[in-house]
């Protein structure tokens, strides 16, 4: 009797184990302008040309995929963090100090004074991600901020159109590939 009563106890526990009841999605969608058609420009939008366009851009390519058309980089750059919430004064001071003493030869002073503005430096990651299929072009871009002691203050996805529009017109400027 009593190993029925665990058993119903397990079944009910089993129960409540169960999978979210939707995928997480992108907030908010990447922009229609992240999306072209392949051949809209001329020469048509090839993964060198993408590639080519990111660096110039200053993007490290992490993994490309070429059977894919996949096409992954970042970029990283020194900021400063306006909103840290941190014990303490984080403004800056004003610090005065000094000592003395005697030695054998006579008296010995010393005097500092120093003035010093602490703002919280962070680090902005962005990741772009670039699928050139065989007919369209996707691209997708996320932000993530991180403070001086590594952790994760702001994320994002940021597949604005400004972004899109910018990274079109710099694969535009590229050369076209020769062919072999």
């Amino acid at each position: 009797m009593q190993r029925a009563w665990w058993v119903c106890l397990l079944v009910g526990l089993a129960g409540c184990q169960g999978g979210p009841s939707s995928l997480p999605v992108a907030e908010p969608p990447p922009d229609p302008a992240c999306q072209w058609p392949v051949d809209a420009d001329t020469p048509p939008t090839t993964l060198l040309r993408v590639v080519a366009a990111l660096e110039d851009q200053d993007f490290l390519v992490r993994h490309t995929a070429a059977d894919l058309g996949l096409v992954s980089a970042e970029r990283a750059k020194r900021t400063i963090y306006h909103n840290a919430v941190d014990p303490g004064p984080r403004l800056g001071g004003f610090v005065v100090g000094g000592s003395g003493g005697s030695v054998a030869s006579g008296v010995v002073l010393g005097m500092g004074a120093g003035y010093a503005s602490v703002d919280e430096e962070a680090t902005e990651i962005e990741r772009v991600s670039a699928v050139v299929g065989p007919e369209w072009v996707r691209v997708t871009r996320d932000y993530r901020l991180f403070d001086w002691r590594g952790a994760q203050r702001e994320s994002r996805t940021a597949s604005d159109a400004a972004f899109c529009r910018q990274l079109r017109l710099a694969v535009r400027r590229q050369p076209a590939e020769v062919a072999p």
